[in-house]
Parts: C-alpha cells; structure tokens; sequence
C-alpha cells in the first residue's frame, strides 16, 4: 500500500500561485517525492491522491511535455506517477488512475453509484424479444456463452449458471472506477462509469457509458473517432473505430468492429471482424466476419462465417485470389434451431466445415453446395471437400488468430476433420447409401425431401466422403502413434457423438456430465467452469483415439488394429490425400480457364499443392 502525505504550506503556496484552488488543502494527500511545481488552474474536491509527476510524457510521436496536472477538476480522484492531465472541459469524479496515462481534451469523466461496469446484465442473443439466455462479464468466453445459449429452456442449469456469474461479478466489481497504467485518452467526450485495464488507447470516441475495456500490454485496446459503446465489454487486442455504436454486447478477443457498425445484444468471439453492417441478437462465433452495409445478422449463431453484402452469406467464389476471405464453417443456426439458406445465397455459396440446409434432416449432409436452377433446389453433397476455398481455409485460420498466448479465453479447435465433422460425414453417407437402394440406380435424380440430387453428384458425394474418411483414419492414426497412446483406448470417453461448442469439439457425454455438475453443485465457482473447458480441450486427443479407434474397427472389419492393419491404413491415407490434391487441382485449373486467376496464382498454388506429398509420412 502506498504511502501519502500531506502537503506542506509551501506546496500549498506554490499551487495556488499557479491557480489552483482545493475545497479541503487538508484532503489532498501526495507521495512523498511529490513536487507541486507542473500543476495549472486545477481544482480539487473530495479526497485527492497524487504520485510523483518527474518524467516526460510524448503525447506525440516525438513531442514530448513534461507530466503534471493542467486546466481540470478532479473530484475524489487518486492519480499515479508520471500522468499528464490537461484540458479537462467538464470534471474527472470518482476515478483512480494508473501510471503513466495521457488524458487530454475531454469533458467527464466520472463513476456514479451503482456502476455496473457492463458486467451483470443479461441479454437475448438468438431471439431478439426472448427472455435473456446470456449474462455479459469479463470471463465469458465462446464456450460459456454457447452452453448458456444452448441449455437456456434448462431452468436448473441456467439458475445456477447465473448465480455462479452474479458472484463472480460481485466480487470483481471495483468500488468505482479505474484506468490502468499507460493508458491514452485524447479528444472524448463522455466517459461514465467505465474500467479501463493498461495500455489502452482511447481518441476522438463520443461516448463510453458502464463499459469494460480488458486492455493489456502485449493486446492493447484501441477505441476510435466516434464511438458509442454502452453497456458492453471489450476485450484484449480489440479494435472498435470510425463511428460505430454498440449496445449490451460482448466482443472477445483480437476483434475488429470499425466503419458505422451498430451492435444490440450480440456476442463477437475470437478474432471476428465486422464493418459497415448490423448486428442484432447475434451470436458470432470465432472468425465471424461482415464486410457489406446491407449485411445484417439478426437471431443467429455463426462461426467461421463470412457475411456477404444483403442476404448473400459469402464471397467464396473468390478462391485463389486475395479477396477469399473465408466461408462458413459449422453452420448457421436460427433461433429455431434450424440452418437455413438464404435464396440470395444461390450460386457461389458453399458450407466449408459444417452444414446448412432448409430441412433439419439435411444437417446430415455437411460440405455440401446448394444450387438453384429456376424453382429447382439442387443438392450437391460432399463438393466443397475438394475446393480451393477449403483447401485455403484449412490453411489460413490457424495464420490468422491474432490474439496474444495470454488472451486466449475462447478455445479454438482448427480440425477440419474431426470426430465432430467425420460423425457428419458417416451420416451423409447413410444418407446417400439409403437414397440409391431405394430409388436404384438406373434414375438421373434422387429427390431428397424438396432438394434434388444428380446421380452423378450423389456417386462423386459418396466418393468425397470417402476421401475424407480415410484421410481421416490416417491422420488420427499417425498421430496417435506419434503421441504415444496407439492401442485400445484406456477409456469409453469419446465413443459416442461429438458437439461443437463454438469452437470447443468434445464429446456428447463430456457436455452433459458438465451440465450435471454444474446442476448438482459440483462445481462452485464459475473459474472451475472454465477450468473444465480447458482440461475437455487438454483431453481432445485421448477423446478423439477413442471415437476413431471404433471406426477403424468397423470401417475395416477388424477386431484390433495391428502392423499389418496400421500398413493398409497408411497406403489408404496416402491413396486418399493424393486423390484429394489431384480433385482440388482440377478446381484451381478450373478456375484458372474461366479468367477468374492470373498464370503466377495458379502457379503458385499449384506449388503448394507439390508440395503436400511432404505430410504423407
């Protein structure tokens, strides 16, 4: 605890010869190598603390002013070492500052009674008129929100959820609030009831009303010209600029809002980026983006995602070429549940790790396009396994997470082949299998509830899946002679299905014994919660042995998996990859002869592609 002291008579005398004024001399406590000489028309009221104030502050790149106090009020403020303070139009209340921060040109800044801080509220994401299924605090992450969205009809859970969230919030909440170390504030008006962690960069922004900004020194925060932000919490290495407005929402990790975007009760998780649009009710997911002004996301859940302009989701025919900016990848999920396709979307759309139909029974068909032709849907299953897009997509997500090793909350699991997405694409095969032994094979299409399906695209669907497969059962394989747990499973954990909690890919059964802890009060506090998404995650591998230990059995008809089983299964892998790369050639030549791609991209890629035999061993 650091040590104050009174002011003597001469500082009080130097002070006021520089026009400054205290309601109570005897209320204003310094440090001990305080100099009073660099204060200026300041006031003082309330309890007052300063630190010493010796160094220089560049308050621009190369222009530097020597820190101290100058034309402001502060009411019942504790400001650090080495701050510069100036024009301060309105008053500073109720706030303690950290070190070394610059706060220039602004009019208020002040904590009032009853500050919330952006923490404690709970918003309806999904169903803009619903009751409110999420409760914002600065520990969410993807994976929380996602169980709480989920099991929101589940009373017990989501009581308990609440509580677990309520005292976390009690006991976190500052008496009133604060501004970190190294933090820049220049050219805003209102700040109200606003925590402002270190290293934050604050210019030109309108208003910030019961916010928390999560800044750190290796993931910085910046909020820019014109921002409105109420109510909401932003998180470390975010960027929020050029006049958007924000209400009641959570933005994770490394996101970027920018260009006139306006949010309402909307969740952005893990490296999203949205711009010029709307959100509302909206559950984005890690690596959501929205580029276009007529984009609006209203009552879904997205992840992966990429919104085109009006109803238009993606870009994606933009593959070789530097526009792809990436497609969606497990789906886009309405408030009912149901995954849905817009009519715009027709054309150039594909479903790159997940699923999304009109139907619910045709989740069971993931990787698929869906094309229309006049009044005609077409299906085409399995396609966009062989694309450029996703061979890009497999990529370039891992490249793009900006978030610092310390500002990680959100767990991102990359597979593109996992037991989650693999247990799709055995149910898509069913799917297809069932469809031809009941129509036969001598038809030119298979109707598949309102959809249609050439029986070539259901031949190439089947022969896609399979690829996928034994790409898989290699991968899995290899690694888990590599990791050091080949064999039979020491553990059942794993075998049964798999979910994808926004990014997290674990099984069923793990989901639920969680539900049942947190219901049974096993798990006190919200930090084990969170905890024990973090050991699911450690856990992926084992899981993941166990799930496709079974389906080597089956896939292969053998009772154990020994030298001889281990060598087929590689030359499989190595057939399957290579048929793999051969189709997504086909695709980028494609391509290429429409004029969409100059000669040096394709030749590029096509590099790239010789390059693959590399991973075969």
């Amino acid at each position: 605890m650091r040590e104050y002291r009174q002011l003597s008579q001469d500082e009080i005398s130097v002070l006021e010869q520089n026009a400054c004024w205290a309601e109570d001399w005897n209320r204003v406590r310094v440090a001990t190598d305080f100099r009073p000489y660099n204060f200026h028309r300041v006031m003082f009221y309330g309890d007052i603390r300063l630190g010493a104030f010796h160094k220089q502050v560049e308050v621009s790149k190369g222009f530097l002013k020597h820190s101290g106090i100058n034309d402001a009020t502060l009411r019942n403020v504790a400001v650090g070492d080495d701050c510069l303070i100036e024009k301060v139009s309105g008053f500073i209340n109720n706030y303690t500052i950290g070190d070394d921060c610059y706060i220039s040109n602004v009019c208020t800044l002040e904590t009032l009674e009853g500050a919330s801080y952006g923490a404690g509220s709970t918003i309806s994401v999904l169903n803009e008129m619903g009751d409110g299924n999420v409760t914002l605090f600065r520990e969410l992450n993807s994976q929380l929100a996602a169980l709480m969205v989920k099991y929101s009809n589940d009373k017990v859970l989501t009581n308990t959820l609440r509580q677990l969230i309520d005292d976390e919030v009690r006991v976190s909440r500052p008496e009133r609030g604060i501004i970190g170390n190294r933090v820049k504030i220049v050219n805003t008006k209102d700040i109200t009831n606003t925590v402002i962690k270190g290293d934050c960069e604050i210019s030109g922004a309108s208003r910030l009303s019961d916010c928390t900004i999560l800044s750190s020194e290796d993931a910085s925060v910046y909020i820019g010209t014109g921002v409105i932000c109420e109510n909401s919490i932003i998180c470390d290495g975010c960027s929020i600029n050029n006049s958007v407005k924000m209400q009641d929402c959570f933005v994770g990790e490394a996101c970027q809002i920018t260009n006139g975007f306006t949010a309402e009760a909307s969740l952005f998780f893990a490296n999203s980026y949205m711009a010029n649009g709307e959100a509302c009710a909206a559950f984005c997911g890690p690596f959501s983006a929205s580029h276009h002004k007529s984009s609006l996301l209203i009552g879904g859940q997205f992840s992966f995602y990429n919104a085109g302009s009006n109803t238009n989701f993606s870009n994606h025919a933009y593959k070789m070429g530097p526009l792809h900016y990436g497609t969606l990848e497990r789906g886009t999920k309405t408030a009912s549940g149901a995954y849905v396709l817009m009519p715009a979307t027709i054309g150039a759309f594909s479903v790159c790790f997940g699923k999304l139909m009109h139907h619910p029974d045709t989740r069971n068909l993931p990787f698929s396009y869906l094309i229309a032709y006049g009044d005609t849907m077409c299906l085409v299953p399995g396609r966009n396994i062989t694309t450029v897009g996703l061979y890009r997509d497999i990529k370039k997500w891992p490249k793009r997470d900006k978030r610092s090793k310390q500002s990680k909350k959100s767990i991102i699991n990359f597979d593109w082949l996992s037991p989650f997405t693999v247990g799709e694409i055995m149910q898509g095969i069913k799917v297809l299998e069932n469809l031809r032994h009941a129509s036969g094979d001598n038809v030119s299409n298979y109707n598949f509830h309102e959809y249609v399906i050439n029986v070539s695209s259901l031949q190439k669907g089947l022969k896609y899946y399979d690829i996928a497969l034994r790409i898989y059962m290699g991968a899995v394989l290899k690694r888990a002679m590599k990791e050091g747990f080949f064999g039979k499973p020491k553990s059942d954990v794993g075998k049964g299905p798999w979910c994808d909690l926004s990014g997290l890919l674990l099984p069923e059964s793990e989901e639920l014994r969680l539900v049942n802890d947190l219901k049974s009060g096993t798990l006190e506090n919200i930090q084990q919660v969170l905890d024990r998404f973090e050991d699911i995650n450690c856990h992926y591998s084992d899981y993941r042995w166990a799930w496709s230990y079974q389906l080597i059995l089956d896939y292969y008809h053998l009772d154990e998996i020994d030298d001889r089983a281990c060598e087929r299964i590689r030359q499989d892998y190595v057939k399957a990859r290579r048929a793999w790369i051969a189709e997504i050639r086909k695709d980028a030549e494609k391509e290429y002869a429409m004029g969409d791609v100059e000669q040096q991209v394709l030749d590029d890629f096509l590099d790239l592609l010789d390059h693959e035999i590399d991973y075969e061993s």
